[in-house]
């Protein structure tokens, strides 16, 4: 029981922090920076997992904290696959997130899977 309490008040923790960094970056960096770092620890310390919400706020590569538009730039691909091209501007870093598959090619995926 004590166990789960305390992974109770690290997640309400942890949200808190993070709202705190939204709202902090548009003035001070350095400020939500540090606290993302805090939420970051607290979460491993605890041994919890961020929310998949807040796991994109942080790059993959450097692991800082970025917010869309200061430190990150987000684009939509222009492919047959829709995407989202995430760039950390920090470090240069960017990487992808497929939004949906064509039909026609979701068909014939399908059909494929099925032959074997």
């Amino acid at each position: 029981m004590r166990k789960q309490a305390s992974r109770e008040i690290a997640r309400e923790r942890i949200e808190i922090l993070i709202a705190n960094a939204l709202h902090e970056i548009k003035e001070d960096d350095h400020l939500a920076n540090c606290h993302s770092r805090l939420a970051k620890k607290i979460a491993m310390r605890t041994r919890l997992r961020l929310p998949y919400e807040i796991r994109q706020l942080y790059c993959k590569r450097c692991k800082q904290f970025i917010s869309p538009g200061k430190s990150a730039r987000i684009r939509i691909g222009r492919s047959s696959i829709k995407a989202i091209r995430i760039t950390c501007l920090k470090c240069g870093h960017v990487y992808r997130k497929v939004l949906n598959i064509k039909k026609n090619r979701l068909s014939s995926l399908q059909v494929a899977s099925s032959r074997e």
